[in-house]
């Protein structure tokens, strides 16, 4: 719900400035929050983990769409979803760094009792969780078969 508020204050503020790239980015979230409150079992509400996974579902879709246009030389369209891109990512935690996701994978591995890549599934459910917006999953799952496989 916080989220909601400060995007619609940052909306007024970018119509206010004429800021058409910002102004994207935030409605964007703005009715990716709307269509997630009004999903059938929300309750009109979102909790701050729910918030979090759908801007980064933004992102991921902008990312994607970001690499085709490239792909096909559309600099223009690419250039609109960096934009976005950048809008979006400003309301997610800061990521980790490789040795900060590296220690917190290490004590996830520990607290779980893992100690063969067959346990991967036990640590991702847990570090997945336990570092929601602070790195992708893609990320995560490299890191956790390299510390597994050592």
């Amino acid at each position: 719900m916080v989220l909601e508020q400060i995007v619609n204050d940052q909306i007024k503020a970018a119509m206010l400035a004429k800021d058409a790239g910002k102004l994207r980015g935030l409605r964007a979230i703005k009715a990716a929050i709307i269509i997630a409150k009004t999903s059938e079992g929300a309750g009109g509400q979102l909790a701050e983990a729910e918030e979090t996974k759908l801007l980064q579902k933004l992102i991921k879709q902008r990312k994607d769409s970001l690499e085709i246009y490239k792909q096909q030389n559309r600099t223009d369209l690419a250039q609109t979803e960096q934009e976005e891109i950048d809008v979006i990512g400003a309301f997610l935690p800061q990521p980790l760094s490789e040795s900060e996701l590296k220690s917190a994978l290490a004590k996830i591995i520990e607290a779980t009792g893992a100690t063969s890549p067959a346990d991967m599934g036990k640590v991702m459910a847990a570090a997945t969780k336990q570092l929601a917006g602070q790195a992708d999953g893609k990320t995560i799952s490299a890191m956790v078969k390299t510390l597994l496989s050592q």
